[in-house]
């Protein structure tokens, strides 16, 4: 996969991009990243990217030139999927992401100030937030879409590991414990350390039900639930 960023802060993308499962995934050739200035693609003498709001307002408006320009740039980029990350778009999720995960290329638009001129919707592909409030730019929500992408790769991270995480089956994660057994009075369920494997699944399936009941109940509209799971709900609901 080929992301690229088109940014005015290139340098706020430094430490994440080069940490962690990123970092392995564009080492292991997995996904190619570039970050890009689009204030460098101006036309302007001081290559100035922003003007105020015809109608008037506050705040600065970007222009349309910088970014189509370098959008012009990138190798084929009429195929690949153009998203611009604003707080008018759908709301992200892991099916989005999970979709994402299985193209090609990516080039994702971070807007600022208050605002991109919004010719710039014949441009792109869609418009994506990451939730109900307001951030100075877009280049926090576009980490964390890079993010969530990236860890979907085919071999970019353990296949059990996505499998049973939060939001795979639109349940959250049953909890998790390691060592030690005790600590300062609070012990690790025993079920845990039994050693049967069919109590212990019944286990993380009721506590991913009983998490996701009271904090995410939303998301049980859209779990598919088995017999048992309806059975664990009912007990869930009378405690």
């Amino acid at each position: 996969m080929r992301i690229d960023i088109l940014t005015l802060f290139p340098e706020m993308f430094d430490g994440v991009l080069n940490q962690s499962i990123i970092k392995r995934a564009r080492e292991k050739g997995h996904v190619e990243i570039n970050v890009i200035n689009f204030r460098t693609f101006a036309d302007n003498k001081h290559q100035k990217v922003d003007d105020t709001p015809y109608g008037g307002g506050a705040g600065m408006v970007l222009t349309i030139q910088p970014l189509v320009s370098c959008l012009e740039s990138i190798p084929n980029f009429k195929s690949a999927t153009k998203i611009l990350t604003t707080p008018s778009g759908h709301t992200y999720n892991q099916n989005k992401a999970k979709s994402l995960s299985e193209k090609k290329h990516l080039i994702i638009i971070c807007g600022h100030y208050e605002g991109i001129d919004e010719r710039i919707l014949n441009y792109i592909d869609e418009e994506i937030s990451i939730g109900d409030y307001v951030l100075t730019g877009g280049e926090i929500a576009a980490l964390a879409i890079i993010d969530s992408v990236i860890r979907l790769i085919p071999n970019v991270i353990n296949k059990e590991s996505i499998t049973e995480e939060s939001f795979s089956d639109n349940l959250l994660e049953y909890p998790q414990y390691t060592k030690p057994y005790e600590y300062k009075g609070l012990k690790v369920p025993d079920v845990l350390i039994s050693g049967n494997h069919e109590e212990i699944r019944k286990f993380r399936r009721f506590e991913a039900l009983k998490k996701t009941y009271f904090r995410r109940p939303d998301l049980l509209e859209k779990a598919k639930l088995n017999n048992e799971d309806i059975n664990f709900l009912n007990k869930i609901k009378n405690e």
